[in-house]
């Protein structure tokens, strides 16, 4: 739909001057009627083709399955789960005990029925999550997303009579942060009208809200500046440990500290870009730079402890809990009521140590017996009142297996296992190292047919993200395999610059000014792939969503020679303007600021919407995006694509009107969405068939 002398005009010589700004009107008429056009092109072609719909039924059956996980939250004794199935599309909350939990059938007891609430109450409603009233959990705030958004209302609910409070507490649709303080009190952020949110569209101010007030009558706690990311207030309820805190999120990446004591607040002396906890007497910091404090240098990526109210008095004595190497990193921390479980990652692969105080004093560790390949996840049922957690194994041919374990034991007990959505028998798992443009080595697992080599290349599928420290770890997928390993094709997860895998030090490397690190990184991946003969250019395609459709943006507009097809999600895609547009401004501390002249200069060498070219051949191209995606706007897809298709590319879209940014709100369009994906792909790059690429 080429528009009048549009066609060539060109962002990148001004970039002030965008034709295609009318996209952006997310429910613009002439905007939907484009989108309403694109849609019917790329359903009328991959829809159309034979595989299409037995590989969306057989998604959808595994969407749908009974004999998945199902994972859940321990509160007040009580397992919680939220579950999606062919008879529930909207989904059901439910309960059961940890005694029935055990069983292979659990006993379920319906707490919430979406789908009969929707129904009822004729709106759209999309499951967003509960906020707990501690620590017996009487009382919760449910969260309802209208399609799918980040935005959601927040109503009170009563566990014991399974139904929403009269006249408690209840928010209006915003992006609000809420937390109790008490039965009969919350910590507040929301949209309280002009001036209350931040430029990123979070809440500016935190109040303290009393049950029977007008939340205009609220009392305000803190206010945040309002090119601050985000305030937030939350109370530890630890039973003798109880304190607030208020948080002033400066960006991604920066923050303060306070407690609340008596109306006072008092700044927690944290360097501003490192995280901390409290565990009750002791105060957790976990480092994201270097911290030359009371004598001593403690290192980027440790993690250390010390005496909560010594702290506050001026003391800077720690105990380095983890300490980095350049293999390993944190992955994550959990607490139960005796212990500190430490997540870690070694080159890409998880273990376990457990830490716990002797006497209240010194720390000891143990490295847990558990198993020494994939991905782990560790989680507390009860931190107060049980040692007890969850332990999640999982890797890319192995079905995720859930075992209960305990504090000061190696002994697991499995609970659940996902079943086997694909025959992993034929495949194999490798891990290489590419060497990136400045000889960094960049580590990538491969999933490919066992017995396949350099003699005989494969259809190809290469994954990325590279940001926001997000580290991509090994994960069984039955869509992949069903999808895509069964239909010939071999599967590349790649772990470049900008994620988390080796600690704040990797993340770092690829930020704002480093950017194009994260982009060498992934494309030495492909140069590697087809280097080893796993894969010839022409099979071999890309695929990421969100911060990876940047990333997959900005290696079709480099190296199109590379790709055989390209599967761009969710992305964000024009860097001159991705900070006007939603919750773009909160993303400045990792990309840079477009309206600062330096930091333009070096987001215009690879900003993807600013580096098309009319005359470049560029491999086939499917955007996907959602309507209702408030935090990435589904304009930079919508430009992007159109842009595409006015210069004579091939280009399909498709976007879901619902699913905010997941980009599907229910099992029925996340099937439609991956079948439409991987029917683009096997096409495009040859699988299943064997036949020439498309």
């Amino acid at each position: 739909m080429q528009q009048p002398n549009e066609a060539h005009d060109d962002p990148h010589d001004d970039p002030h001057h965008d034709p295609y700004l009318w996209l952006e009107e997310i429910d613009g008429e002439r905007a939907r009627a484009w989108v309403a056009e694109r849609n019917a092109a790329a359903e009328a072609e991959l829809e159309g083709r034979p595989g299409f719909a037995p590989l969306r039924a057989r998604l959808k059956a595994i969407l749908d399955s009974s004999e998945k996980i199902p994972y859940v939250g321990v509160h007040d004794g009580l397992c919680y789960n939220f579950w999606r199935d062919a008879n529930h599309a909207r989904g059901i909350w439910r309960r059961t005990t940890l005694d029935e939990y055990h069983k292979p059938a659990p006993q379920w007891e319906t707490v919430l029925d979406l789908d009969l609430l929707a129904r009822d109450e004729d709106e759209n409603w999309v499951w967003a999550g509960v906020a707990w009233l501690e620590p017996h959990g009487e009382r919760c705030l449910v969260s309802l997303s209208r399609g799918g958004g980040d935005a959601h209302v927040v109503r009170e609910f009563d566990l014991a009579a399974r139904a929403f409070v009269a006249d408690g507490f209840t928010l209006p649709e915003a992006k609000s942060d809420v937390s109790w303080i008490d039965r009969d009190r919350l910590y507040v952020g929301t949209d309280f009208g002009p001036g209350s949110l931040t430029e990123s569209g979070y809440p500016r101010i935190v109040k303290e809200w009393r049950r029977g007030t007008p939340l205009a009558d609220a009392k305000t706690v803190y206010e945040a500046a309002e090119d601050d990311l985000a305030a937030s207030g939350h109370q530890d309820n630890t039973p003798g440990w109880e304190r607030a805190f208020i948080q002033r999120q400066i960006d991604f990446y920066s923050s303060e500290l306070f407690l609340r004591r008596d109306d006072e607040l008092i700044r927690i002396d944290k360097p501003q870009d490192a995280n901390a906890f409290a565990l009750r007497d002791q105060l957790v910091i976990e480092l994201r730079s270097d911290w030359e404090v009371g004598g001593k240098t403690y290192p980027q990526g440790a993690l250390l402890a010390t005496g909560f109210d010594a702290f506050l008095a001026g003391e800077r004595a720690f105990e380095v809990l983890f300490e980095p190497t350049p293999a390993t990193s944190l992955d994550g921390v959990s607490v139960t009521k005796n212990a500190l479980l430490l997540t870690v990652l070694d080159n890409v692969k998880n273990r376990v140590v457990e830490l716990q105080r002797v006497d209240g004093t010194a720390w000891t560790r143990r490295d847990v017996d558990v198993p020494a390949f994939g991905a782990l996840g560790v989680a507390a049922l009860d931190s107060d009142n049980s040692d007890d957690y969850f332990l999640t194994v999982t890797d890319f041919l192995h079905p995720t297996t859930l075992y209960l374990m305990s504090a000061g034991s190696d002994t697991r007990t499995p609970l659940k296992s996902m079943p086997a959505f694909f025959d992993a028998a034929p495949y194999d798992v490798a891990q290489h190292t590419a060497i990136s443009a400045d000889g960094t080595p960049v580590p990538y697992f491969v999933v490919t047919r066992r017995g396949a080599g350099p003699g005989a290349p494969n259809p190809t599928l290469l994954y990325g993200y590279g940001g926001f420290e997000v580290s991509l770890k090994p994960f069984y997928s039955g869509m992949t395999g069903a999808a895509w390993l069964d239909q010939g094709g071999t599967y590349v997860l790649a772990n470049i610059r900008g994620g988390g895998e080796f600690g704040p030090r990797w993340h770092q490397a690829a930020l704002r000014q480093h950017r194009q690190r994260a982009f060498d990184d992934f494309l030495a991946v492909g140069d590697d792939l087809v280097k080893r003969g796993v894969t010839t250019a022409a099979q071999l395609g890309i695929m990421g969503g969100s911060n990876g459709g940047l990333l997959v943006g900005a290696a079709l507009t480099q190296r199109p020679e590379l790709f055989g097809a390209v599967v761009c999600q969710v992305p964000l895609l024009d860097m001159r303007r991705y900070h006007e547009l939603l919750a773009g401004a909160s993303w400045m501390g990792e990309y840079g600021d477009p309206d600062d002249p330096d930091d333009w200069a070096y987001l215009a060498r690879y900003s993807p919407y600013h580096n098309l070219r009319p005359g470049t051949r560029y491999p086939r191209v499917l955007f996907t995006t959602s309507t209702r995606d408030d935090r990435v706007h589904p304009g930079h897809a919508r430009k992007m694509a159109a842009r595409m298709l006015d210069e004579g590319h091939d280009v399909l879209y498709w976007e879901n009107t619902e699913g905010g940014h997941a980009g599907a709100a229910d099992n029925e369009q996340t099937a439609r969405m991956w079948a439409l994906t991987y029917t683009f792909l096997v096409h495009q790059l040859g699988a299943q068939t064997g036949r020439t690429p498309g």
